[in-house]
């Protein structure tokens, strides 16, 4: 009897070929594992049926969307991490999520080995075997777009049609697609001439924003220590709050991006992104920092936030770093409570008014009117010790430029 192996599985194009080529090549038996992390469009429907069709033993589909959204988005969303400045991360959180949870899947059944479909030029490739490294690093790890000898789609195609396997693949499905809760992510087809325009039949989650409601749309989101927790007033939980959002960013056609990034192995991709709810979350959980948090520990928050980026991107989350920044985050959140109204309309987003029991704002101080609790001549003592430095050394300069004249 071959090994045993677990295989990351989608029911797409790779991984379909990817079944019976793991047991031609390595007289292997393939056990399928889908993670549900908020696909939607019926995309896990009848999996298990394909993933047999294909020649697996079994494939297991389990639901992650609640573990995604507390232990991966809401860390993410706590830290302020964005990517190439505008993206949201949504590829790169989901990941290690399905990586550990295949991890788990292989223990329980006492499986050899790990597989993905992940090519040899992308991310994903290095976020999944990052987490295997980290999380079973006695299991071995099969990459077939590493090894195999097909070279793209015609040639899958062919490979799965002479073994009878069917797969839903056409040439009016021209674009690679990754979505799940927080983002849909589209790469491939006329996206690869950054010259040339999204298409207005490309875009899943969001309107057009000329296609969008003429009226705009107000929406208050409250948080409890930096994670969302209502929305309107009405308790949600994360999934459904974060599917809530969806929905109305998207009918007001809020959350687009048009991303050229560096991936890990060197070359720039595009990428057109759609995060709608998370575009929300971003803007409002930024906007409750700002009333609430010192300047000194924002501008802290400020030079982590592209770390934790970088780290995520790059598929290290079940590393020590990630570990610390989150307990470095999660003290910065303690006070980020209270509720930001947003207003929506024709894909733009505006705050509208910000709430906090701990608001560090104090119109007291902060007015332009006739008040009492600030001295206008603190200003000076304080101005003067604030430039002390600067002064000190321009009375340096003037006593060299004194020396130097009497010596001529």
């Amino acid at each position: 009897m071959g090994p045993l192996v677990v295989l990351a599985y989608s029911g797409g194009l790779d991984t379909s070929a990817i079944v019976p080529w793991l047991k031609e090549h390595y007289d292997a038996r393939v056990l399928c594992f889908a993670a549900d992390v908020g696909q939607g469009q019926g995309e896990l429907d009848g999996l298990e049926a394909k993933a047999v069709q294909s020649g697996a033993v079994g494939c297991i589909v389990e639901d992650l969307r609640e573990r995604f959204v507390r232990d991966f988005i809401f860390p993410t969303l706590k830290s302020g991490a964005v990517y190439s400045r505008e993206y949201l991360l949504g590829t790169a959180m989901a990941r290690p999520a399905i990586a550990a949870a295949q991890v788990a899947v292989a223990r329980d059944a006492n499986a050899h080995l790990l597989a993905h479909g992940c090519t040899g030029k992308g991310n994903d490739q290095v976020r999944f075997e990052l987490t295997y490294g980290c999380l079973a690093p006695d299991l071995g790890v099969i990459a077939p777009w590493r090894e195999w000898e097909f070279k793209g789609r015609e040639d899958l195609l062919g490979y799965l049609a002479e073994r009878g396997i069917a797969v839903d693949v056409s040439p009016a499905k021209p674009y690679s697609r990754d979505r799940n809760l927080w983002h849909c992510s589209h790469e491939g087809g006329v996206l690869e001439d950054p010259s040339v325009a999204p298409p207005d039949d490309l875009f899943l989650l969001t309107k057009h924003p000329a296609d969008a409601p003429d009226t705009a749309q107000d929406v208050k989101i409250e948080f409890e220590a930096g994670e969302p927790v209502a929305v309107d007033g009405v308790p949600l939980g994360p999934v459904a709050l974060i599917e809530h959002l969806n929905a109305v960013a998207g009918e007001h056609g809020v959350g687009r991006a048009d991303v050229v990034e560096d991936r890990l192995v060197g070359m720039k991709s595009r990428g057109v992104y759609e995060t709608p709810g998370g575009t929300l979350l971003r803007t409002a959980h930024r906007e409750l920092e700002q009333i609430v948090l010192d300047r000194r520990t924002l501008n802290l928050k400020d030079q982590l936030a592209p770390r934790y980026a970088d780290l995520l991107y790059e598929g290290r989350w079940w590393t020590t770093e990630r570990e610390a920044l989150d307990a470095l985050v999660s003290t910065t959140q303690t006070n980020v409570s209270g509720e930001i109204e947003l207003r929506l309309f024709k894909g733009h987003v505006t705050v509208l008014s910000r709430m906090s029991p701990h608001s560090l704002y104090s119109a007291r101080h902060a007015t332009f009117e006739a008040d009492e609790a600030f001295d206008h001549a603190d200003a000076g003592p304080f101005i003067r010790l604030f430039g002390l430095q600067e002064r000190l050394a321009s009375e340096q300069r003037a006593a060299k430029t004194s020396q130097e004249q009497a010596l001529v």
